[in-house]
């Protein structure tokens, strides 16, 4: 089924962790049906074992490349891509359909992350009003990446990867959810006292702009 024949039977949340979970399976299937253990097929593809267990159990979602890697290596003949290409289209359909009903924010301007590092993570994650494990079931991702990511002392990047999942992140995020990380952005950086003060670590990162209708920018 296309992208836009999945948004004209509606896909839910459920529908796209079923496919996931079904992914998983089918490439836990073809690592045991080619007799490797998955510290082996971590090795062989350059990804820990622990990221091949989340995701034969549809816990982390990963890039094609990942897909790519494992269908080679597993002589999988494409059909784990074919798969990942249906899972893909699903979460396609899924923004496409909710992207649809997303309203602008009262001023009109659209909001737009020119590059997500820990201040706007935490904005975001705070603005949703979820915990790290929440944080990360929502990204499909290990609780461990949100928590490496929001890491006062030496916070890790997000690759493009999950730059884009972020971006989609806020954009299906309800309007009051929106209208709070332009709230929380707009507050002062927090200083060394306040990290000290703070229990659990403060926000400090870059301005975030706001694009608004006309193409013009206003930073926060």
């Amino acid at each position: 089924m296309s992208a836009m024949g999945a948004v004209r039977t509606s896909v839910t949340p459920e529908r796209i962790r079923e496919a996931q979970q079904a992914l998983g399976l089918q490439l836990a299937r073809c690592r045991k049906a080619a007799g490797k253990t998955q510290a082996a097929l971590a090795r062989r593809t350059a990804y820990s074992r622990s990221t091949i267990a989340n995701v034969e159990v549809g816990r982390q979602n990963m890039p094609r490349g990942f897909w790519e890697r494992v269908d080679r290596e597993l002589e999988a003949r494409g059909t784990l891509m074919d798969a990942f290409g249906a899972l893909h289209e699903l979460v396609a359909a899924r923004y496409a359909q909710l992207s649809a009903t997303v309203e602008p924010a009262p001023c009109g301007c659209t909001i737009t992350v020119a590059r997500w590092s820990r201040r706007e993570i935490l904005a975001l994650r705070e603005a949703l009003r979820l915990s790290v494990p929440a944080f990360a079931e929502r990204l499909r991702i290990a609780a461990s990446v949100v928590a490496g990511w929001e890491d006062r002392r030496h916070p890790a990047d997000p690759t493009l990867a999950m730059q884009a999942a972020l971006d989609d992140a806020l954009k299906l995020a309800d309007q009051d959810a929106r209208t709070r990380f332009a709230n929380i952005l707009r507050m002062p950086p927090m200083t060394s006292d306040d990290h000290a003060r703070a229990s659990g670590g403060g926000r400090c990162a870059t301005v975030t702009p706001i694009n608004r209708s006309d193409g013009s920018q206003t930073a926060l």
